[in-house]
């Protein structure tokens, strides 16, 4: 009994086989499927290939075209040169900044002390009053918006003071004359020169010793 058990354990199970001609398609079966396919893939095709066009030969040489004449070259405007603006630019600039200058350094010299000494000086002199009158004060000018215009220079540490201007009474006018110099340092101004001469040439000397 046990012997028979141990042989029907041994006996393999084994699948049946499918022959491979029987699993997989003959050939003239694939050769029937691909020429269905092309056939039906043939007459689906909504685009069919259209035939070429035909060749076009000429005998004949080409009718020639309209000429028309082609025109003169015109010559280039020449380029205005920008050296004449930029001249003058550069010239009102200078014009500019020149004037400023003279006005900022004459508003300097009028209110220097100096200034105010020399004025206290020649509204006290009773010899400037009776030729020019009383008011003394200085001539103003329209182009220096209405202040006088000072000529000359205040120098102090360098010792030397020169200055002119006009002065105007309410009889006449004139013009004044100043000037002082330090011969040396630590010294006191001299006066050499302290006149008004008026437009009728009459020449005052105002005294020296209110002016100092």
């Amino acid at each position: 009994m046990h012997t028979s058990f141990r042989a029907s354990l041994r006996v393999p199970t084994r699948a049946p086989r499918i022959p491979s001609s029987a699993a997989r398609p003959s050939m003239q079966v694939r050769g029937i499927l691909r020429a269905g396919y092309t056939s039906s893939s043939s007459q689906s095709d909504p685009h069919p290939h259209k035939p070429l066009p035909e060749a076009e030969t000429f005998d004949k040489t080409a009718r020639p075209g309209l000429y028309y004449s082609r025109p003169s070259p015109r010559d280039l405007p020449p380029l205005k040169s920008k050296w004449p603006a930029v001249l003058a630019l550069g010239v009102v600039g200078v014009a500019a900044w020149a004037v400023f200058m003279v006005f900022v350094t004459n508003q300097e010299k009028l209110s220097s002390s100096i200034m105010q000494q020399i004025m206290n000086a020649v509204r006290e002199s009773p010899e400037l009053r009776a030729v020019i009158g009383e008011a003394i004060r200085p001539e103003p000018v329209w182009w220096m918006n209405g202040d006088p215009r000072i000529d000359g220079a205040i120098h102090i540490p360098g010792g030397n003071i020169d200055l002119s201007f006009r002065v105007k009474g309410h009889k006449g006018a004139g013009t004044l004359y100043f000037t002082s110099i330090r011969r040396a340092k630590g010294e006191p101004f001299q006066i050499l020169r302290f006149k008004v001469i008026a437009d009728d040439g009459t020449e005052v000397n105002v005294a020296t010793a209110k002016a100092s």
